[in-house]
């Protein structure tokens, strides 16, 4: 290519999104998958650039750049944010760090994209929304990633929910299964320990369905009533570092676990919908069933993430002889995100919500307009998290969730 070919080129590619990213393992794959992608399936009008990945281990996390397409490794977050060719810091690292480093990269100048939960209290998510709210006024958006708001299926409930398909709410329905801690010999990783992971499947799956009901009502919750439960209490300590979940411990030596392995809840939404939420990674033989009913007065939708393609739709002002429940495909091109993907009927994955949630950051980022979930909506599920937990705490009196008023 000629020198003045690769000029036009330049001249004509959308302006140029230096990332840079800090954590590498589950959601840093997962994350990076999204930005190296986004750009390719969709017409983009910023140009994202994994510009550097940062991590501890400097060996590792310079694997884990070449591996996860990263032009450079950093082993200091804060030399990260200080590069001048990253223009976002995403942030993939467990709870206890989130606040810090969101609150440095947006002082520093920086748009901030944090995984959920956006704090591991609730005193920190308000720090965090206050540090984005004064970014937001120079020009710095902040976004918290819960990508499940970006599968297809759960994108188009959302669509019949707000045209009043449902009619008046009266249910809200959604539980979220795992089972890789059924086996006590699993080892006590980072997520078994309150320091780090704030809670346990209260946070790591909770946190997904509380908002995953939140966005699809468009209702806060305002009290809750729960239990919670740790049925290992010691677990044996890891040697090295496992895959992504789970993995051996040596048996040999033990340490305290620290957070739920499950998490049992009821409550209600603005409106007086009655909701029921159950989270646990001790469900022997689910894998990440994660599955969400709501009723209404017009009708009811049911989705089942193990089967994230389809929608179940019951629409009850149709004559009862022919009425029922119907499965939707949602895999045609007036469906959310699916007009840049495949012909009909050729189903998206779990690795697609990342890039759905890439493109509707840089889109939002390109416009100046406030990307969604904000750390508003984080720190609501932080209030509904921390009022299970006190609920729990207090033998599962009704504890009401504080609203924001601003």
């Amino acid at each position: 290519m000629s020198t003045t070919e690769h000029e036009d080129e330049s001249a004509t590619s959308p302006p140029r999104l230096g990332v840079g990213m800090v954590g590498y393992a589950f959601m840093g794959a997962a994350h990076s998958q999204g930005w190296r992608t986004a750009g390719r399936v969709f017409a983009l009008p910023l140009r994202p650039e994994l510009a550097a990945l940062c991590g501890r281990d400097e060996a590792a996390v310079t694997k884990a750049a070449r591996q996860l397409g990263w032009a450079a490794a950093e082993t200091d977050w804060r030399a990260l944010i200080a590069r001048e060719d990253v223009d976002l810091v995403d942030i993939c690292t467990p709870g206890d760090s989130h606040a810090e480093i969101a609150i440095a990269a947006l002082e520093a100048g920086k748009h901030v994209l944090c995984e959920k939960p956006l704090a591991n209290t609730v005193a920190e998510a308000e720090a965090m929304v206050e540090a984005a709210r004064a970014a937001r006024a120079r020009g710095q958006l902040a976004m918290v990633g819960f990508n499940y708001r970006r599968v297809p299926a759960a994108a188009f409930a959302r669509q019949l929910v707000a045209e009043g398909r449902l009619g008046t709410l009266r249910h809200v329905r959604v539980t979220y299964l795992q089972d890789w801690l059924t086996d006590p010999t699993s080892p006590l990783t980072w997520r078994l320990d309150k320091n780090k992971a704030g809670s346990g499947a209260l946070g790591d799956l909770g946190a997904h369905i509380v908002d995953l009901a939140q966005y699809l009502t468009g209702e806060p919750l305002v009290g809750v009533s729960a239990l919670t439960e740790t049925f290992t209490t010691e677990r044996p300590v890891p040697e090295g570092s496992g895959a992504w979940l789970g993995g051996t411990g040596s048996g040999e030596r033990l340490g305290p676990v620290t957070v739920d392995d499950a998490a049992l809840f009821i409550g209600r939404t603005a409106s007086g919908a009655l909701a029921s939420f159950e989270a646990t990674r001790v469900a022997a033989g689910r894998k990440n069933a994660l599955t969400l009913e709501l009723n209404g007065s017009k009708g009811s939708l049911s989705f089942n993430l193990e089967r994230l393609n389809e929608l179940s739709f019951h629409d009850h002002t149709e004559p009862a002889p022919t009425s029922g429940f119907r499965r939707i495909l949602v895999t045609e091109p007036e469906h959310p995100y699916l007009h840049a993907w495949w012909p009909p009927g050729h189903g998206l994955g779990y690795e697609h919500t990342f890039v759905h949630q890439a493109h509707d950051l840089v889109h939002a980022l390109a416009t100046g307009e406030q990307p969604v979930p904000t750390f508003e909506d984080g720190l609501q599920v932080q209030r509904v998290l921390a009022a299970v937990e006190e609920s729990a705490a207090k033998n599962s009196v009704y504890t009401p969730v504080p609203q924001q008023t601003s």
